[in-house]
């Protein structure tokens, strides 16, 4: 575990700090210019034709403000560039594109698929982006958290969520589910992220059963992991230094779509102009460059970011948690054994312990077993001799578990060992009731 002593989470200050270090360029003036052409294009389609239902939703997505945090504004970039090739796929061209008749029309072909691969090459880019934020994230938790059975919980806990969360996607994706459907479910996980974030850091929700399980934990690290994605929070900084950029990137996607759609719609009465076509053309090109760009410069500014800073550099000071480990000595010949008495099937017994060795090499015996109402014993992790261990397992069965450090095999040394164990009850995912509460 990495020490957290003397220090205490980002403050806003400190980060408007940091970014002093990160100016942004300022986008290409083109990225307004083509956003508010491509929107004169699409009013005066508009005109010619009534908006269908579907039409209308996306022109008034359009027309309304972006959202304000960063990584909602990502999943909106990634969810209309999605949309936006799926345009692009031939058989949602209009039928007289399809069949390619005149020569423009070749062109305009072969152009189409130059888009398809710029935006699919900018959509990796955005994801890869949104998975190693996350991931370092966590990872930074993960370095401040006492590296015992807690972590391994804490990892499994997380690697169940998401395999949860993907098979929510499979079956919605399975069951005919649109694209909007899609990212509307995906930006519901990643709120679920949060909340979890949080309740790791109070102790509440999916972690109130833990709350004798985080002692330990440094109260820098709960601090942190609590107040990280508050709205008015140390990232509002990064919002108010680069969410400008972004919503203009947004607004921007979304005027490529929606001349797009309309385009088609419209296709078999008023085919694309020449004129229309170059602005579409320059508008993607300028839409690719620019995010990628954008992506690049926020991958360096996150990658360097600091999650916790001295007191000096705030003018206060924090301390960290406290220690749970047990020290006992065993006797030659003897052993010491702990009970844990388990409830609920799916609990956690957990355990991390090691030796304070002296200078001659020592081991111990150690094994844990299960032993029914009735008396009956199960061996459920066998004996082994070592010096350290810790690890962790779901109980299949209620009733009382021992763990068992075994020294009586040893004829000249007492052993001292340093050692946690704990019962945890189940911890599960919150439901759609509880999630929607949350």
């Amino acid at each position: 575990m990495a020490s957290t002593e003397g220090l205490m989470p980002i403050t806003r200050a400190f980060l408007a700090q940091y970014y002093d270090k990160y100016p942004l360029t300022p986008l290409s003036e083109d990225v307004s210019r083509l956003s508010s052409k491509l929107r004169s294009m699409s009013d005066d389609l508009i005109k010619e034709l009534p908006l269908t239902q579907a039409e209308s939703v996306l022109a008034n997505e359009a027309d309304s403000s972006t959202p304000h945090k960063i990584d909602q504004n990502m999943w909106k970039n990634r969810e209309n560039i999605e949309e936006i090739l799926f345009l692009l796929e031939r058989s949602h061209w209009p039928t007289l594109l399809q069949q390619q008749s005149a020569p423009e029309e070749i062109e305009i072909a072969a152009v189409l698929g130059e888009f398809k691969d710029k935006l699919q090459n900018t959509l990796k880019t955005m994801e890869f982006f949104q998975s190693k934020n996350s991931e370092n994230v966590f990872s930074t938790v993960m370095t401040y958290m006492p590296q015992d059975f807690r972590g391994k919980l804490i990892r499994q806990q997380r690697e169940r969520s998401e395999r949860s969360k993907q098979a929510e996607v499979d079956a919605l994706v399975n069951a005919g589910g649109s694209i909007h459907d899609r990212y509307a479910l995906l930006w519901n996980q990643q709120m679920e992220r949060r909340r979890q974030l949080a309740q790791l850091g109070c102790a509440t929700g999916v972690y109130k059963a833990l709350v004798k399980y985080l002692v330990g934990v440094p109260q820098v690290l709960l601090d942190f992991v609590r107040q990280i994605n508050d709205d008015e929070g140390p990232m509002e900084e990064q919002r108010q230094r680069y969410g400008p950029s972004l919503y203009s990137l947004t607004r921007m996607v979304l005027s490529i779509r929606l001349f797009l759609h309309l385009s088609w719609g419209r296709y078999e009465a008023r085919k694309l102009q020449k004129d229309e076509f170059a602005v579409l053309e320059e508008a993607v090109r300028v839409y690719t460059s620019e995010m990628d760009r954008f992506v690049k410069f926020m991958g360096e500014v996150f990658a360097n970011s600091p999650f916790f800073i001295s007191a000096e550099d705030v003018g206060a000071a924090e301390t960290g948690g406290t220690d749970d480990y047990k020290e006992i000595v065993i006797p030659v010949g003897k052993t010491h054994e702990v009970s844990l008495a388990v409830d609920s099937v799916n609990s956690y017994i957990g355990w991390d312990f090691s030796l304070i060795q002296s200078k001659i090499s020592m081991d111990i015996g150690f094994s844990v077993e299960y032993i029914s109402p009735s008396g009956e014993k199960t061996m459920i992790l066998p004996y082994r001799r070592c010096d350290a261990d810790q690890g962790n397992f779901s109980t299949l069965m209620a009733g009382c578990y021992k763990l068992i450090w075994d020294n009586s095999y040893s004829t000249f040394f007492k052993k001292t060992l340093r050692f946690k164990v704990d019962a945890i009850p189940p911890v599960a995912e919150p439901s759609v009731a509880e999630a929607a509460e949350g």
